[in-house]
């Protein structure tokens, strides 16, 4: 073990007193480092040489012998000078010295002395520290890397992480075309992420243990460089007591370290010098700054080549982590510290408390969100203890008595065993940095070495298995985690079986996304059951209740369709949604970094006075908290309300209807081009071609056009054979289809498909419109131009029913209950529109206030005859009139509302859910009997 920092101050301060007077480079320089190096309890022989013998440049790139004072390879340079020489000039001469390594020798710390000074350049950090010779008791841990401590600085994006995965892939690269794969090849690389772990944090000593013994003890070709591995894990996996006692030294300075890591015998490998040197470029990263949490899911994919080329594309980044696991526990928690913290019994308590408190990742991974929690629960423990020893002068303090929180309060499933075993080791490794932090802070080295705790990571299906296989309920305290998503149309038979397996009992489960299976699960586990009652009463069931959840999803389960179908059955078990953060991107910082729009919801059984959702106005920003009452499906401060798919409108509006479909193999459709030249060409064509329109041509004023063909005469068709043509094409287009009902539809090529065609003006809605714009377009068309299926029509347009769809009333119901294709709002006739809540019993006066304000709105469109509406409504471009005949729309709409104003999208859909709740409950009353009566 390291010394405690006391006792390295403490020579530190004898070691300075000793050279004080030294003046000559000459003779004494070698016992200065010598000494030196024994400060930190470590002898110089065991790491660094005298006059290393290097190539290096001099004046004109000319190459020349030179010798190295002290080198430690790929740690440390020391350049010495007598007492008064320029310290500059030592500095630059062992720069000088780079040429000549290699790569994976080059130092992190140049050091150069006359003596009298000590200068120390850290070239990470490109920073320089110098200082005389009589400050180095308090300049000491600027050199705490001698003895096996390290500052970290983890920072999450840091390309570190990055590098060093890309150095363990080129590694099972070797490996793997040696012949050497399956489990052996992740159980030696996850061996081997420990020991470069170890060896640059202090656990195994000196520093760069391991690969100091690689490189003196195996040979160059790597002939017997598996073998030795086999032997060296075999020794980090026996007691010091047990090991024989003519090992050499290195050898059995590495520690006994349990865990069952190193307990299994593996196949050892071949290894050849490339494979050799893979290795050694590997133990060259400095892996004290690696963020398990970030690496553990890069390690992942360096099994994978397809996933390696999108290197660090896929883990979740801490930021991301953190809104979810804020909410859930830790926020509490640190308010409840900041109340207690003076007092020392109740801080007692709360330090009890942390120990007993359990974490479940039912989908766990590499482990990142246990690893981040796990970090944030020590950081919470270490300021436990600075508030404990705060006032009484107590900062050193026995820290392995006082340090109670460990990986054994962490379960995890995963379904991949590779994976799982990086999970643990990582939450391994997260201990460890965490021990040396607090080592740090209190003064004395702290490791949990050989490792006592083990978390509890299962390899299994989480679908297929009881959660309470790993943890009884009544023990467990959170359920969190970010579980695989997998909309209907990418899961594959065995996750579509697996799903089943856990949704079959809910009506219309196939459309569900993979993701929710997890939720029913949590919900199984924690909700009342009849089963708990009799058998084991309702102390234990009272327990599980307090559990709380929270997972990722796609924001899929919180709009559309799927909220019918999931959600009724999630409320039948008292579920009660106590925190969501609605959509936002899920992404990181990475190299080909990944983007998907996520919700986070965080439930249980117990019904929280404080609730609380997380809005974006940007969402790839920062989060708004608002408190909420009650939250619903839909992620709405609104009451508990389920919308399902309507055949007609809740309100007595006009109906709402797909445009029409031509399924033609597109002949019967043509682009402004081809209209022309069929024009050219037949000119009579003119009185059957009708302007075509559906989302992307009504948005986008793209020109496209359609053969409409209804009540086409034969004898005109035969006098158009261009047009005849088409239609013999759409004939055969319909009959080589293996569907008999579009087989059937070739017997009319001339028509469409399905015809919808309003035969009076009407309104267009976009199927599909960007999530960007503020208000979804929608228009006033006229019955000439066709609408395709990739269109909604309203028949019977009124400039009243203009101006409610294109209202901030409307937009906001649609933003909250509309499916999304990616990002984008999809709008759904039977979702959408049946079930929204038009204004009732509208007077006269209000009616034409919203009739006005929307001809406003036309007419600051029509201003602009030369902008599509995507460059009207995109919010960069969007007219200052246009946006102001919205505003003043707005205010017409939700004065049909009876209200004066509303403060925002949250607070109209809140209102418009308790009026759908109002209407339909009227809708849904059971209607009168008739009575009947008898004749005569």
């Amino acid at each position: 073990m390291p010394l405690s920092w006391n006792e390295i101050r403490d020579r530190a301060t004898a070691f300075a007193h000793a050279w004080a007077d030294d003046i000559y480079e000459r003779g004494e320089a070698q016992t200065f480092w010598n000494e030196f190096f024994q400060v930190f309890g470590l002898s110089r022989r065991r790491v660094a040489s005298f006059e290393a013998h290097v190539s290096k440049l001099t004046g004109a790139d000319r190459a020349r012998s030179g010798f190295i004072d002290c080198f430690w390879p790929g740690t440390l340079i020391a350049e010495h000078k007598s007492r008064g020489k320029d310290l500059d000039s030592a500095y630059l001469q062992a720069l000088g010295y780079f040429a000549g390594l290699r790569e994976r020798d080059l130092p992190q710390y140049v050091v150069v002395s006359d003596f009298a000074h000590i200068r120390i350049h850290d070239l990470d950090s490109d920073t320089a520290h110098e200082f005389p010779l009589a400050e180095l008791p308090q300049q000491i841990k600027r050199f705490g890397f001698i003895a096996g401590y390290k500052r970290q600085i983890l920072r999450a994006e840091d390309p570190v992480n990055v590098k060093a995965a890309e150095r363990m892939g080129r590694l099972h690269d070797t490996l793997e075309t040696s012949g050497y794969d399956g489990h052996a090849l992740e159980m030696l690389l996850v061996r081997l992420l420990f020991c470069l772990f170890a060896e640059d944090t202090g656990i195994f000593q000196p520093a760069q243990a391991f690969r100091q013994w690689i490189e003196e003890w195996t040979a160059e070709d790597g002939s017997d460089l598996g073998s030795k591995l086999a032997h060296a894990f075999q020794i980090l996996n026996t007691p010091d007591e047990k090991r024989s006692q003519s090992l050499n030294e290195q050898l059995a300075a590495f520690p006994y370290v349990n865990g069952r890591l190193f307990e299994e015998t593996l196949p050892i490998a071949a290894f050849d010098s490339t494979m050799r040197d893979a290795l050694l470029d590997a133990c060259a990263l400095d892996w004290s700054q690696i963020s398990p949490a970030v690496f553990g899911a890069m390690f992942q994919s360096i099994m994978d080549s397809e996933a390696r080329r999108n290197l660090g594309a896929h883990y979740t980044s801490e930021q991301n982590i953190e809104k979810l696991i804020k909410p859930l526990f830790l926020d509490e928690l640190r308010a409840e510290f900041e109340r207690i913290k003076h007092n020392g019994n109740r801080l007692f308590e709360f330090h009890q408390k942390l120990r007993t408190l359990t974490f479940l990742d039912p989908a766990c991974g590499c482990g990142n969100f246990l690893i981040v929690t796990y970090r944030a629960l020590r950081e919470l423990e270490l300021d436990v203890l600075r508030a404990a020893s705060s006032g009484s002068g107590q900062l050193s303090l026995d820290v392995d008595n006082f340090i109670k929180i460990d990986v054994d309060q962490f379960f995890g499933i995963e379904i991949e065993e590779f994976p799982a075993r990086i999970a643990e080791v990582a939450l391994w490794l997260t201990d460890h940095q965490m021990n040396l932090k607090i080592g740090a802070e209190f003064g004395d080295y702290f490791s949990r070495i050989p490792l006592r705790a083990k978390p509890h990571i299962h390899h299994a299906n989480a679908l297929r298995m009881d959660w309470e296989d790993v943890i009884p309920k009544e023990r467990l305290s959170y359920i969190l985690g970010n579980p695989p998503f997998g909309g209907k149309q990418f899961q594959s038979s065995e996750q579509k079986a697996d799903l089943s397996c856990v949704t079959g009992h809910i009506k219309g489960n196939g459309i569900l996304d993979f993701v929710t299976g997890w939720f029913v699960k949590a919900a199984e586990l924690i909700a009342p059951s009849e089963r708990d009652s009799a058998e084991q009463g309702k102390a234990r069931q009272g327990k599980a209740s307090l559990i709380r959840c929270a997972f990722v999803s796609t924001n899929s389960i919180a709009q559309g369709e799927q909220v019918s179908v999931l959600w009724p059955d999630l409320l039948a078990r008292e579920l009660k949604i106590q925190f969501a953060h609605r959509t936002f991107r899920w992404t990181n910082e990475a190299r080909g970094k990944a983007a998907v729009h996520c919700v986070i919801v965080g439930f249980g059984c117990a019904d929280l006075r404080q609730k609380t959702i997380f809005e974006y106005d940007d969402i790839g920003g920062t989060p708004q908290a608002r408190p909420a009452k009650n939250i619903n499906s839909y992620l709405v401060d609104a009451p508990d309300v389920v919308i399902r798919n309507r055949r007609r409108p809740i309100c007595d509006v006009p109906t709402i209807a797909f445009g029409s479909m031509p399924n033609d193999g597109g002949h019967l459709s043509l682009n402004s081009a081809e209209k022309d030249d069929l024009i050219a060409q037949e000119p009579e064509s003119a009185r059957w071609i009708r302007p075509f329109r559906g989302s992307r041509e009504f948005i986008n004023g793209i020109e496209r056009w359609c053969l409409w063909l209804v009540d086409l005469p034969p004898g005109t068709l035969n006098q158009l054979p261009l047009v005849k043509h088409r239609v013999e094409a759409v004939k055969s287009h319909r009959l080589a289809s293996n569907r008999r009902g579009t087989q059937d539809l070739a017997r009319t090529p001339t028509l469409f498909a399905e015809r919808r065609q309003p035969s009076a003006a009407y309104l267009l809605v976009p199927r599909v419109s960007s999530e960007r714009r503020i208000y979804a377009p929608i228009g006033q068309i006229g019955s000439n131009v066709i609408a395709s299926d990739a269109a909604l029509t309203i028949s019977d347009a009124t400039l009243f029913g203009f101006g409610i769809m294109n209202s901030s009333m409307h937009n906001a119901w649609m933003r909250y209950t509309c499916g999304r294709l990616k990002s984008d709002f999809r709008y759904s006739a039977g979702l959408v529109y049946n079930n929204f809540p038009w204004p009732q019993d509208v007077s006269g006066a209000k009616r034409e206030t919203v009739e006005q304000a929307a001809q406003v709105v036309l007419d600051a469109r029509a201003s602009f005859p030369d902008s599509t509406l995507a460059d009207l409504y995109d919010p960069l471009t969007m007219p200052p009139a246009l946006l102001k005949a919205h505003r003043k729309l707005d205010k017409a709409v939700d004065s049909a509302y009876g209200r004066r104003t509303f403060a925002g999208d949250a607070e109209r859909v809140a209102f418009l859910f308790e009026e759908y709740a109002r209407l339909s409950s009227l809708l849904d009353q059971p209607k009168p009997k008739r009575r009947r009566t008898r004749a005569g």
